[in-house]
C-alpha cells in the first residue's frame, strides 16, 4: 500500500497550502493494518498484471479487509489525474498515453481473482477528447468476454470537457451499475471539487437513466467536510429527481496535511439517520457508515439492489 504521508511533489497544486491538522480519529473510524495470505495474493495479482487500484491511490481505509477477501477496485487510464480536488489523494499532473493492452489485463485479473462483481474506476482524463469513454467501453467488453458471469460496476469521471455524446459510448457497453459520485453538497464544490460542476454531474446520472432505464445508477457523497444535515438531505432529493438507485455516504478522511481539513467526525448514529431518510426518499439501496466507500461491499450491495428492484417491479 502507498504511504498516505507522501511528499508534496505528488500533489504540486497543493504544495503552497498551509498544513491543516486533522483531529484525532474516534474509535469507530480506526481499522486494522492490512495483513494475511489473501491480501498478499491480491497484491501479487495486481502487480503481475501491472494494474493500478484506487484502493492504493486513494488510501482507502478498507483496503486491508477487501484485499484479504480477494477484492480490489481497478483504476484504469493510469495513476495521474488532470484534476486537483482538495479531498483526493490521487496524484495530479500530466498523464501518460493510454495503454491499449490495459483492458485485457484488467479482464485477466478479474478472471484470476474469480470475482462475482468488479468495480472499475479511473482518474479524470481531461487531456483526452472523449475523456476515456472508449477505454471504459473496451474494458467492460474485455471483462464480459473473459468473465461473462461477473457483474460490472463502473465509477466514472464527469466527462465535463467532452462532447455529451461520449456518454453513449459507455452506456452502450452495458455495465450493470453506472456510478458517478457527487462527492459533496453544491456549496462546497469551489473548495472541495474544484473544476467540477454539481449540476453537470447530476445531469450525467440522469442522462444515463434516460439512455437505458434498466441500468442501475449509483452516486455517493462524503460527510465531515463542512456540510450540514439539510444540505445532505437536499443532495438526496436531487439524486432521486435524477432517478439514482443507490446511495453511499461515508466519512471524509484527510489524506495529508495539505488536503481539505476534516470539519468533524460524524457519529455512527447520524449515519444511521441518513440511511433511514434515504430509504424514505425512495433509494433502492443505501450504504451509510463512517467507513462506507463507493466500492466497499459493492458486490453484496449490488445483489441486494437487484433483489430490491425485482420486489419493487413485482409490487407494480
Amino acid at each position: 500500500m502507498r504511504d498516505l504521508k507522501l511528499p508534496d511533489q505528488r500533489h504540486p497544486e497543493k504544495a503552497h497550502r498551509p498544513d491543516r491538522t486533522q483531529p484525532r480519529k474516534p474509535s469507530w473510524i480506526r481499522v486494522k493494518a492490512p495483513t494475511g495470505k489473501g491480501y498478499a495474493e491480491t497484491h501479487r495479482i495486481m502487480r503481475e498484471n501491472q494494474l493500478v487500484t484506487v484502493c492504493e491511490e486513494a488510501g482507502c481505509p478498507n483496503a486491508g479487509e477487501c484485499w484479504s477477501q480477494g477484492h480490489a477496485t481497478m483504476m484504469i487510464m493510469g495513476d495521474i489525474c488532470t484534476r486537483g480536488c482538495s479531498f483526493c489523494n490521487v496524484a495530479t499532473g500530466r498523464p501518460d498515453t493510454l495503454d491499449a493492452f490495459e483492458p485485457g489485463r484488467v479482464a485477466h485479473a478479474v478472471r484470476t481473482l474469480g470475482l462475482n462483481h468488479v468495480v472499475i474506476t479511473s482518474v479524470d482524463r481531461d487531456d483526452l477528447e472523449d475523456g476515456g469513454a472508449e477505454h471504459f467501453a473496451q474494458t467492460i467488453r474485455a471483462v464480459r468476454h473473459q468473465s461473462p458471469d461477473t457483474t460490472i460496476e463502473i465509477l466514472t469521471p464527469d466527462f465535463l470537457k467532452c462532447d455529451p455524446a461520449v456518454l453513449e459510448t459507455v452506456v452502450e457497453a452495458k455495465p450493470d451499475v453506472f456510478n458517478h459520485n457527487l462527492e459533496t453538497v453544491p456549496g462546497l464544490y469551489p473548495s472541495v471539487r474544484h473544476g467540477a460542476r454539481y449540476f453537470h454531474s447530476l445531469r450525467l446520472l440522469q442522462r444515463v437513466k434516460e439512455m437505458d432505464p434498466t441500468m442501475f445508477t449509483k452516486s455517493g457523497i462524503m460527510v465531515g467536510l463542512g456540510e450540514d444535515r439539510q444540505g445532505v438531505l437536499q443532495v438526496m432529493d436531487d439524486m432521486r429527481a435524477a432517478d439514482v438507485d443507490f446511495l453511499t455516504i461515508g466519512q471524509y478522511l484527510q489524506p495529508t496535511p495539505k488536503h481539505h481539513a476534516v470539519d468533524r467526525f460524524v457519529h455512527p448514529d447520524e449515519f444511521a439517520a441518513y440511511e433511514k431518510s434515504a430509504y424514505g426518499k425512495g433509494f433502492l439501496m443505501v450504504s451509510a457508515t463512517p467507513l462506507t466507500r463507493s466500492s466497499y461491499h459493492a458486490g453484496d450491495d449490488f445483489a441486494k439492489l437487484r433483489e430490491n428492484r425485482l420486489k419493487k417491479l413485482a409490487q407494480g
